[in-house]
This record gives structure tokens, sequence and C-alpha cells, in this order.
């Protein structure tokens, strides 16, 4: 699996304790990209809005499988990233939310709250979630009884994300031209997207003009 960590602005100094959360999973066959932000000096300034249109543009283009994204309260970032296609967020602030939301909502993008409530042993907690996270079985229910009512849900829930949304190359030509370039021109991230590489002709078009 390719995970990608991407934190905005306010939480950038929680980059490196993210990623030394996940490293024990990059020993076990996962890889993960890390978008930023690492520093807030030397770096343009990503807002959660920023970020949830990155977040979006790995998911849909096939760059990541997985998004771990935050802000200072997690819901900047949640409510930015769930704006867009084929993208199901949760909230996490415990090992049991995460573990809860694999097993049953099988989404593919998470909101950490990097700031608040991060406190004493925030490092840990993170290690923790990543945990369970991770070693849930993405969308095998509980409890057990409610399992195949869960999957249908989950299905259903992905068919409506297809029938309200827009292809993601017509949101890319619609939506603020500033955030699009902002995105591009932050470090790293065209390396990641490798745009000419890309399958989806239409959305490999929209992302080439910039």
């Amino acid at each position: 699996m390719k995970i990608a960590v991407i934190n905005e602005i306010s939480a950038y100094d929680k980059n490196n304790a993210i990623i030394e959360a996940l490293k024990i999973f990059e020993d076990n066959g996962h890889s993960v990209i890390n978008a930023g932000m690492k520093k807030s000096d030397s770096e343009p300034e990503l807002t959660y809005i920023d970020t949830g249109f990155l977040a979006a543009l790995l998911i849909n283009t096939g760059r990541a499988d997985f998004i771990v994204g935050g802000c200072g309260t997690g819901q900047g970032f949640l409510n930015s990233v769930m704006q867009y296609p084929g993208v199901f967020c949760g909230l996490i602030e415990s090992p049991l939310d995460a573990w809860l939301f694999t097993q049953i909502n099988g989404g593919n993008c998470i909101s950490l709250a990097l700031n608040k409530g991060f406190g004493w042993a925030g490092d840990i907690n993170l290690k923790f979630i990543f945990e369970r996270l991770i070693n849930a079985e993405s969308g095998g229910g509980y409890p057990p009884h409610r399992v195949e009512s869960q999957k249908q849900s989950r299905s259903a829930l992905s068919g409506i994300s297809k029938a309200t949304h827009l292809s993601f190359s017509e949101i890319v030509s619609k939506i603020d031209k500033s955030i699009i370039g902002k995105v591009l021109s932050f470090p790293g991230v065209r390396d990641i997207l490798d745009i000419e590489t890309l399958k989806n002709k239409d959305l490999k078009l929209a992302l080439s003009i910039f």
C-alpha cells in the first residue's frame, strides 16, 4: 500500500512524528510518501484547503492508496478532502477510532488532530493509531452480525460518491487555479504525480496546463 502523509502549515512540526510512527510499516511492504509540510520557513504555505485538494489528487491519480492527513483540529482537512470524489475520510483521535474506521468503513484517508489534544506522548498515540489502522481488515465489519449490512453500505457510498461528483478532470478545470498552481508548485509534488505518465488522459491534459 502506498501511504501519503500530508499535513498543513499549522501542523508542520508534527510531520516528523508521523513519518517516524509509520516507519515500521515500510519494513512490512508498505511505502510511505512524505508530501509535507515539513518546514514552515522554506516551503510555500499550504492550508487545509490546499492539502485537501492534494490528498484527493493523489487518490484520484492512483499515486497514493491511502492518505494520512490532518490539521490543528482535524476538522478542516476532513471537510476539505471530503468535497472530492473517491475519498472516504475519518476523523481519528484514538487507536479504537482507527480500528473501527478501517474495520467498518474501509476508508482510504484519515484526518488527525495534530495540535488540539496532541499533548504528552502524542507521538506514541500516533504509533498505536497506525498499528490499529493498518492491521485491521479493511471493510471487514464489526460486530459480526452487522458485517453484511456494513459491506452493502460501503458499496452504496462508493456509488453515491460517483453519482454526486464531477470527474476529477472537470474539477481541475473548474476550481480556483491559484489552489492548483500552489499545490503543483509545492516541492516534490510534481515528482510524486509524474503527470506525463498518468493513465487518465483527460486528467493528464487538465493538469498539463499548469
